[in-house]
């Protein structure tokens, strides 16, 4: 009795409900208006839900309710038959669900297949053994009733009851759908009934995968990622039987659906650190967070290569132009977050790469009506800024282009970084100083202003950059008072 006390599937707020007498419900159940029953079935519901004890109702129902044809009357049915209590002071079960077990039977058999669907995806939630077993023979024969909606939710009811009321109730369900998932073309049906296999009959399971390993890509997402969960399972439970599953992991990273993608990636690398997988895992990533829309599953994708590089960061450089395409995210989270990934993913080979990106996004957060495009192009600065500290070879290419920004909301990253640039590389020091006097007139900002007059006054050194200098200030000046 304990697990049947501690298990819940409905909640609702019952804090306003007002207080009703039992006469005054069973009054309205014995009402032939459908409406009246319909609400006085939810206030014994919600009375139920919050602690009161409503014993002389149940036999009002089942009088007056429990044959009708009303689809809303019979949902509320279900949710009532959930948390009557079932059980009586001396925890054995009611006379009264004796009756409500027939009821239960009839739905169960009953000529409209969403009838039969309802009453068993409603078996699922049922824990009692009493009621579940005179219900097992309705169920096992609705495996072979030939709508889906039925097959399939059949499937699922003898999952719940194998696995939580109790296997003696079923002892035959590992055959039974075994024959039923060979014979079943239903992608809904044929996935109920491998989510049975893989928590009740794995052996089982194995046995339909391997035999079916070349057709999988036809049962479906939903298959697939039981496929999927129970490859992590059963490999870590046996290490040895990885080589089984590794080409049926390479085919799902091809699937066209996202989350099977994205699964089969994780379970990938999670299996085998071989340079192979892990490469094909981090394409599969890379172009999941180019081609997604959610920015949260954006994210979670980069925390997934962020993860990925720690160990493996030489075959995750060789899609970072797959990964900087997430660029094109207008969220700032998303491109700072890329940024983050991609900036120790950069080496020599494919720096020119990454810059020429980083400067062309830059020029966009100018030429478009971006949000936040002040803040994007600030973090794109401090990117390019580690990029030239790292790699000379492309200082002088982008340190031109930033500064013509001068003017904008990132001025003083770009003064800084021009700061740091001239005192690095003293071959560059001419052609800078040169651009920054020119650019003394654009700048609005005194913090940047400061900046570059301490620049060109540390560094101008001969004569003619002094008076070049002095001319440029006095000119950006304009005449004295």
């Amino acid at each position: 009795m304990a697990q049947v006390e501690k298990n819940c599937t409905v909640l609702f707020d019952t804090e306003k409900i007002s207080s009703v007498q039992q006469e005054d419900i069973m009054r309205d159940l014995e009402s032939p208006d459908v409406k009246l029953k319909q609400n006085a079935l939810k206030q014994t519901i919600l009375m139920l839900l919050s602690g009161e004890q409503l014993p002389r109702v149940l036999m009002s129902v089942i009088r007056y309710c429990i044959n009708t044809e009303d689809h809303q009357l019979k949902k509320l049915l279900m949710i009532y038959w959930e948390v009557v209590p079932k059980y009586g002071p001396d925890k054995k079960l009611l006379p009264e669900m004796i009756l409500v077990c027939n009821a239960l039977r009839n739905d169960l058999t009953h000529p409209n297949e969403y009838i039969r669907g309802s009453m068993l995806r409603f078996l699922c939630k049922l824990r009692e053994p009493e009621i579940l077993e005179p219900l097992v023979p309705s169920v096992k024969a609705n495996l072979e009733h030939r709508h889906s909606y039925v097959r399939r939710n059949a499937a699922l009811a003898i999952y719940h009851i194998h696995h939580y009321a109790g296997q003696h109730l079923v002892p035959d369900a590992p055959e039974i759908v075994s024959r039923f998932i060979a014979e079943e073309v239903d992608m809904g049906c044929r996935r109920n009934a491998f989510l049975f296999l893989c928590n009740e009959a794995e052996t089982l399971a194995l046995e339909f995968l391997e035999a079916n390993m070349e057709d999988l890509a036809k049962f479906g997402d939903g298959f697939a990622l039981l496929v999927l969960d129970l490859t992590r399972r059963v490999c870590r439970a046996d290490p040895n039987l990885k080589a089984r599953f590794v080409s049926c992991l390479f085919g799902m990273m091809s699937s066209p659906s996202p989350g099977v993608a994205y699964e089969a990636a994780w379970t990938l690398v999670s299996l085998t650190t071989a340079p192979t997988a892990v490469r094909a895992a981090a394409s599969t990533f890379a172009g999941l967070v180019s081609s997604q829309g959610d920015n949260n599953v954006k994210l979670i994708i980069l925390e997934r290569l962020n993860a990925l590089k720690k160990n493996h960061a030489k075959v995750v450089q060789e899609v970072l132009m797959d990964i900087l395409r997430a660029l094109n995210s207008p969220n700032l989270e998303i491109c700072e977050k890329t940024l983050e990934v991609a900036m120790d993913l950069v080496t020599p080979r494919n720096i020119l790469e990454v810059v020429t990106l980083l400067k062309k996004e830059v020029v966009r957060t100018q030429e478009t009506d971006m949000d936040k495009a002040a803040e994007y192009r600030k973090v794109l600065i401090r990117s390019i800024h580690q990029c030239a500290t790292r790699f000379p070879d492309v200082a002088e290419g982008v340190v031109h282009v930033l500064m013509e920004f001068l003017d904008t909301d990132g001025a003083l990253d770009v003064v800084l970084f021009v700061r740091a640039i001239v005192e690095q590389y003293e071959d560059l020091r001419p052609g800078l100083l040169r651009k920054l006097m020119d650019s003394l007139g654009l700048i609005a900002s005194p913090s940047v202003l400061s900046v570059a007059l301490w620049i060109i006054g540390q560094y101008a050194r001969s004569a003619d950059e002094v008076a070049e200098a002095f001319e440029c200030i006095t000119e950006a000046t304009g005449d004295a008072p």
